[in-house]
């Protein structure tokens, strides 16, 4: 596919999907949403990618949906096609298709937040696994300002991340978020210099890439069952069978001999 709306880019293990409509703030249409979905499955195929980096070209990581887009026709009704199984099943993409794909991704996912992350835009930031943020970068459900509720998984994420009083002081206001106040409540695991971002970003993903693949995306895995598990003794259990089936992994035994002959580890995700 030849990409218009995102940049996509590989570069050793690592791989980066810039969203590039900076002129209106990297806003959503369907076709950045066909153009990322695209790029997330070869991330998915490619078993040389260890770790997606999402960051936005310009001034803003995402302002959320093109209002241009929305404001144009008359939405009366919910028709099947709108709704999650309806376009999965239709072969469609949209900004709430693309939010399910990154967290589903089997591989870590960064945010790098350049920007603005408002509406759709905050929900992609908020479905990947790790958030470092600009200085510069601001937050926003701005759902309750259009008169809509927050969409694009928003509702399932931001409790599980800030707790729910402050996930409905957010989404009842719409207030704006910046960057320390974001760290300060958990949205974003580190702040950095607005020059820094991307190189910061990298290093931590070249230092997931250097672990072991295999273990990284089953302790994932592992992370998503635990956040909605109900029963302790039910996630252990879970753990001691992830545990053995890595116990039988070339990674596992390069981990112990490398520890006993007091070197790094070389991990070939086998």
């Amino acid at each position: 596919m030849k990409y218009q709306n995102i940049i996509f880019e590989k570069e050793g293990a690592i791989a980066t999907l810039t969203l590039n409509r900076p002129e209106i703030l990297n806003a959503w249409n369907i076709a950045m949403a066909e153009e990322s979905e695209a790029a997330l499955e070869l991330v998915r195929k490619d078993n040389d990618i260890r770790v997606l980096i999402i960051t936005g070209a310009g001034k803003g990581f995402s302002s959320g949906a093109d209002l241009t887009v929305l404001g144009g026709g008359s939405i009366d009704t919910l028709k099947f096609d709108d709704g999650l199984v309806g376009q999965r099943m239709r072969g469609r993409a949209s900004v709430v298709t693309l939010v399910v794909t990154i967290y589903n991704l089997p591989k870590p996912v960064i945010a790098a937040v350049n920007g603005v992350a408002a509406g759709a835009g905050f929900s992609i930031a908020l479905a990947c696994d790790v958030r470092i943020a600009s200085e510069k970068a601001r937050f926003s459900q701005i759902f309750v300002k259009r008169g809509l509720i927050p969409d694009s998984g928003s509702t399932f994420f931001l409790p599980r991340l800030v707790g729910m009083a402050k996930a409905c002081e957010l989404v009842f206001t719409g207030d704006m978020v910046d960057a320390a106040e974001a760290q300060r409540i958990g949205l974003v695991s580190r702040v950095v210099p607005h020059d820094d971002l991307m190189k910061v970003t990298r290093e931590l993903a070249e230092r997931i890439a250097n672990g072991p693949p295999i273990t990284i995306q089953l302790s994932k895995m592992a992370l998503r069952r635990g956040s909605v598990a109900t029963s302790v003794d039910d996630q252990v259990d879970y753990e001691n069978l992830v545990q053995h089936m890595l116990f039988a992994t070339e990674d596992f035994r390069e981990g112990v001999q490398a520890f006993l002959e007091k070197r790094n580890p070389i991990f070939k995700g086998r």
